[in-house]
């Protein structure tokens, strides 16, 4: 019998050599999880310290207070209705809540920098959509969560098992948000978990025994809405392993690496299929008796408003459960009206997502206002809401996807005649039938875009301009239209593309003054030319700074040495024409009477001074 000690088992265990671990791991690794696991080598193997200790706190990654939130409600309920039609009180309590969650986070970490501990037993506001199919629920929660700046996972409630059996686990979810924080644990304590289909896990009250699907994943998911730490090395999952291996090989730490669901904040939604009935059976009951009226057997969808606690437990879910989820948002069911304007909201994924198809082979797509209707309307007849938008879209679109590419075609109206006839509008279009009246109804159709965009842009964003500095003209309408057109832009990515623009010229001017040691200034109508002139030439705005800057600073000198001036207004002109703005500038400080060849033998004998 051996007399070694486990201890002298774990010492002179053998130490996988790196070369052979990474040899056996890294090719399975790589087929079954792709880019989500990476060896890296070489590294050094640092001594080993004694016991475990804990994980330490990110360095130079982003936190909660790095996203510096300060939305109130109504800015947020704003930015949704940018996005989302309809839908009102969905968004107004969705908008509320959130912003809310986020800015007591904010506050908590206040009070606790003053030594005042959070209460004990606070509700998170994790929030349960109800609706049908295709009303937007998921893509409200993704719109939210991008606007916000917070990592993001969504999960399919069918998808998961209770720990310890077969399927997912639901502590996956939040490991998946480490991962789309990249690596951030500080920041992916704050992020959003979405949990679609949840209708699926109401108990069935018919089974006997362990309802491993249902009510065990309801408990599961219990532990993580509460206040719990979810270990981020679990035995089922070998990158955790991998990760824990190569942390070791690092640092020669064994760190235990959790992450805290306190601030997690869940989400869950489903269509709720059969709960209008218990929604109806609770009310009649309570209007039994003299004054009660006979309902009709129609359910009302409207009924969904009236949805209550005691609703979700009779439908099969825990009453613990159900109580983790204290605000409902409910979304009704899209009318055929409703459709039409979602394809005519400029900031519709659907339609954006058609163009940047066809952009991306050179052809610029538009739809008549007659078109969208009349996809509305077949869309509306697949009873799928919003979803067979999509798909009605991609029938009618895909045989000319496929065969104007190979074309010299480089524009394409979606008409009702398209939609209804699409293989003889194929054919006329190849051969050119009536090409001049489909070009002008192409045009109209496009300026009808345009005005959609600028009644939108001064609606919403007028004020968000002003604030910016940027004024609103018809240059900066035409920027943000051409990134929204050609670039598949929607409304506030454009915007804020124009804004970053317009900052970078106005930085080069404070460039320009220091340089040169006077003032530089551009006009508007400058900031204007420059912005356009560095999308057409798909340069940074720097950049066609830099090159003025080239061309009109010695005329600038040599009039500033000249006159003793010490500020320049560089106007639209300068921009278009540098030299011709020069020769006008020079005339008015030296001689009206100076000849071109004067004026350019003036600036070359400065320039040469200068070198």
């Amino acid at each position: 019998m051996s007399s070694q000690t486990p201890q002298d088992i774990e010492k002179n265990s053998k130490i996988p050599d790196q070369k052979e671990l990474e040899k056996e791991l890294s090719e399975y690794l790589s087929k079954k999880y792709g880019d989500r696991v990476k060896i890296v080598s070489p590294f050094m193997l640092p001594k080993a310290q004694a016991g475990g200790e804990k994980a330490e706190p990110s360095n130079g990654k982003r936190s909660i207070g790095d996203i510096d939130f300060d939305l109130k409600p109504e800015e947020l309920e704003s930015f949704l209705d940018e996005y989302v039609i309809q839908q009102d009180e969905a968004k107004a309590i969705m908008a509320t809540k959130i912003c809310t969650h986020f800015n007591r986070i904010k506050f908590a970490q206040k009070m606790g920098r003053r030594g005042s501990d959070d209460l004990v037993g606070l509700i998170k506001n994790n929030i349960v959509l109800v609706g049908p199919t295709g009303v937007g629920k998921t893509y409200i929660v993704k719109l939210i969560a991008q606007r916000i700046g917070v990592p993001f996972v969504k999960g399919d409630a069918t998808k998961f098992s209770e720990t310890g059996y077969v399927g997912g686990d639901v502590e996956d979810l939040v490991r998946d948000l480490v991962y789309e924080a990249d690596e951030n644990i500080d920041l992916a304590q704050y992020g959003i978990v979405y949990i679609d289909e949840i209708d699926k896990i109401a108990s069935s009250h018919s089974l006997i025994g362990p309802d491993v699907s249902r009510s065990g994943v309801q408990r599961a998911l219990l532990k993580l809405m509460e206040d719990t730490d979810v270990d981020l090395k679990v035995p089922h999952d070998p990158i955790s392993q991998i990760e824990a291996i190569e942390s070791y090989r690092k640092t020669g730490k064994r760190e235990k690496r959790t992450v805290n669901t306190r601030n997690i904040l869940f989400i869950v939604s489903g269509a709720f299929s059969g709960i209008e009935k218990l929604i109806k059976e609770r009310l009649s009951k309570a209007m039994i008796g003299f004054g009660g009226e006979v309902e009709s057997k129609e359910i009302d969808p409207s009924i969904l408003n009236e949805v209550r606690t005691e609703d979700f437990i009779k439908y099969g879910f825990e009453s613990e459960f159900i109580g983790r989820l204290p605000v409902v948002a409910r979304f009704k069911e899209l009318s055929r009206d409703d459709l039409y304007e979602i394809l005519r909201n400029p900031n519709n994924p659907i339609i954006i997502s058609k163009k940047r198809d066809f952009r991306s082979y050179g052809i610029d797509i538009r739809f008549e206002d007659a078109a969208l209707r009349k996809l509305a309307d077949m869309a509306y007849s697949e009873k799928t809401g919003a979803r067979g938008l999509v798909s009605v879209v991609e029938r009618a679109l895909i045989p000319f996807e496929k065969k104007l590419p190979s074309t010299d075609i480089r524009w394409l109206l979606v008409s009702p005649e398209l939609i209804e006839e699409p293989g003889k509008t194929l054919e006329n279009l190849l051969k050119g039938v009536e090409d001049e009246e489909r070009k002008s109804r192409f045009e109209i159709a496009s300026l009808e875009d345009r005005q959609a965009l600028k009644r939108m842009l001064i609606e919403k964003k007028s004020r968000q301009m002003e604030e910016h500095g940027l004024k609103f003209t018809d240059v900066t309408i035409d920027l943000v239209n051409e990134l929204h057109v050609q670039m598949g832009m929607d409304t506030n990515h454009a915007l804020q593309e124009v804004f970053d623009m317009y900052d970078h010229v106005k930085d080069y001017e404070k460039t320009l003054s220091e340089r040169f040691g006077f003032r530089v200034r551009f006009t508007d109508d400058a900031v204007n030319e420059i912005m356009l002139r560095a999308f057409e030439q798909d340069l940074d705005a720097t950049e066609v700074c830099k090159y003025l800057a080239k061309e009109i600073e010695y005329g600038l000198r040599l009039v500033k040495d000249r006159t003793g001036l010490d500020e320049f207004v560089l106007t639209e002109e300068a921009v278009r024409k540098p030299e011709a703005f020069l020769s006008d500038l020079i005339k008015k400080h030296f001689s009206a009477d100076m000849s071109q060849e004067e004026i350019q033998e003036t600036m070359t004998r400065n320039r040469q001074a200068d070198q």
